[in-house]
């Protein structure tokens, strides 16, 4: 603890006596100045002990008393030394009644101890108070350094910070989501913290921000030192940290730092794992890749996965896509095989788990956002998930995947998962700009030919093309002679020079009049 007034007066060799303000010797003291000013408040930074003999002031004027007093207590000066024996022979009465009105106290100063004693004693004090401080700060420094290496993951570093600060500390991911904290009800606490967490994130490492109220003060850390954080910290204690607590706090944010980059660097290492994994099991390889993937991935081949192929405009633009993804799988326990492969990231996950579903919730909440400015999509993830898969069928899933994607594509949505390929219908995937302008050009002298009043091509095709060739049943649902459609399906060939007897044929004038119908209630205009 730094002086205070109350440990001044106990020091055997400066002898002074309390006067006034007996109540508020436990004030720190953090420096002892002498001044003669009538005004010495300009040159006060809070928390002296003013040492005064009074030369230049009229200590028995009560009012003068009051108002100088006043002025050293708004300044926040902890206390008044008045050496007795020079101007004055006893404090004067004036003096004493001001300090005691004000609530300053007000020690006497024999005649022989010098000004320059009590300013030793306090430097001593202060100097002590700082290596006390800076000791405790190194063996806290030692004790985190041993529990970052113990193994025991951060849970371990917290427990001992929390001692170390007699608060309670918690760790985030890159996610803003709680991964450790200590003791173990800070968790809920900490867990109320994510929106300024988020805030702190958005701001290049290293920052803090502090929060909360004087009975709960909490500050946040973040870690990593680029442009992005790796996480925070946050350290929740009653009071502002001191020198020891804040050692200590400065010491956990470095571990946790290096721990941070190790295991980037670590987790470099698996992607290239990962990617070998990968390139084995689209080689048709499962055994051999099982082999490699050892204990880091063995547990996820040992069960169904989905494999899921996100792209974006952007080389980087799925970092919180894959962070989102981590953090999930981290939290439950999860395998996790990720790939970045350009502007795409390929990831092989447990059929189920936390990570797809993640993934899952990632994508919802980017649909769910409002309609934006042209060109403001950029960057946004478009995710393809393929259908539970094991070792064998990753080829095929990657296939899948990719049907997906292209489908998620054309319809604007962040994710498409295979299933919906194959229970859904094949006409939404009509609506593509080169199948319409397809269609149209196929179709396109039929419309002009009933566009001039000619008959009614389009309709007589459509409807026979419904019925299967079904002359009657094709006529009745035009209200027209059999003969008449005969008529029409003979001038169809003769216009689009194509046999209707070919099944071929048939198939791509029906996928044509639906690919206009799903783009447009209306034919496309004669040119």
């Amino acid at each position: 603890m730094p002086p205070t007034l109350a440990s001044l007066i106990k020091h055997p060799a400066l002898r002074l006596t309390v006067r006034a303000g007996a109540d508020r010797l436990g004030t720190p003291v953090r420096w002892a100045h002498a001044s003669e000013l009538a005004d010495p408040v300009p040159y006060m930074d809070g928390g002296e002990l003013l040492l005064v003999t009074a030369t230049n002031l009229d200590a028995e004027d009560a009012e003068a008393m009051r108002r100088y007093v006043r002025r050293l207590a708004g300044a926040g000066v902890a206390g008044v030394g008045f050496a007795v024996g020079v101007t004055y022979e006893d404090i004067p009465q004036a003096l004493v009644d001001a300090a005691e009105e004000a609530g300053m106290p007000l020690l006497e100063v024999p005649r022989r101890t010098p000004f320059i004693a009590i300013s030793k004693a306090v430097s001593a004090a202060i100097a002590a108070d700082q290596y006390r401080a800076v000791t405790a700060g190194f063996e806290a420094q030692r004790e985190l350094t041993r529990a970052a290496l113990a193994g025991d993951g951060p849970a371990g570093l917290l427990t001992r910070l929390a001692a170390h600060i007699d608060g309670w500390a918690a760790l985030y991911d890159t996610s803003g989501a709680v991964v450790a904290a200590a003791p173990d009800w800070a968790a809920r606490r900490a867990a109320r913290l994510t929106a300024d967490v988020e805030r702190l994130r958005e701001r290049p490492a290293p920052a803090s921000v502090v929060v909360g109220d004087s009975d709960d003060r909490v500050e946040l850390q973040s870690l990593g030192t680029g442009r992005r954080a790796r996480g925070a910290l946050a350290v929740g204690t009653g009071a502002a940290l001191g020198t020891a607590e804040r050692y200590a706090v400065h010491s956990a944010v470095a571990l946790l730092t290096l721990t941070t980059a190790r295991s980037r660097s670590l987790q470099g290492a698996e992607q290239r794992l990962g990617a070998a994994v990968l390139r084995m099991l689209l080689a048709g390889q499962p055994d051999h890749a099982r082999a490699v993937a050892g204990d880091l991935y063995g547990g996820l081949l040992d069960a169904p996965f989905r494999l899921l192929i996100a792209e974006t405009a952007e080389p980087a633009g799925s970092e919180p896509l894959a962070e989102a993804m981590e953090s999930a799988a981290s939290r439950s326990g999860e395998s996790l095989l990720m790939v970045p492969e350009g502007d795409r990231l390929v990831v092989l996950a447990a059929d189920g788990g936390a990570a797809v579903a993640a993934c899952t919730a990632y994508a919802e909440a980017q649909d769910a956002r409002p309609a934006r400015e042209p060109g403001a999509e950029e960057g946004e993830v478009v995710v393809g998930l393929s259908a539970p898969a094991g070792p064998i069928a990753v080829s095929a899933a990657y296939k899948q995947a990719e049907q997906s994607l292209s489908v998620a594509r054309r319809r604007g949505r962040a994710l498409v998962e295979h299933e919906e390929l194959a229970t859904g219908s094949v006409l939404p995937l009509l609506a593509d700009d080169a199948v319409r302008a397809f269609a149209d050009g196929m179709l396109r002298a039929l419309y002009e030919h009933d566009a001039k009043g000619r008959g009614d091509l389009v309709a007589s095709l459509r409807a026979w093309l419904s019925r299967h060739g079904q002359w009657d049943a094709a006529a009745a649902d035009l209200g027209v002679h059999r003969h008449t459609l005969r008529y029409r399906m003979r001038r169809v060939e003769e216009i689009l020079g194509r046999s209707l007897d070919d099944p071929d044929v048939r198939m791509e004038l029906w996928l044509a009049l639906k690919a206009t119908t799903a783009g447009s209630t209306a034919g496309p205009v004669p040119g």
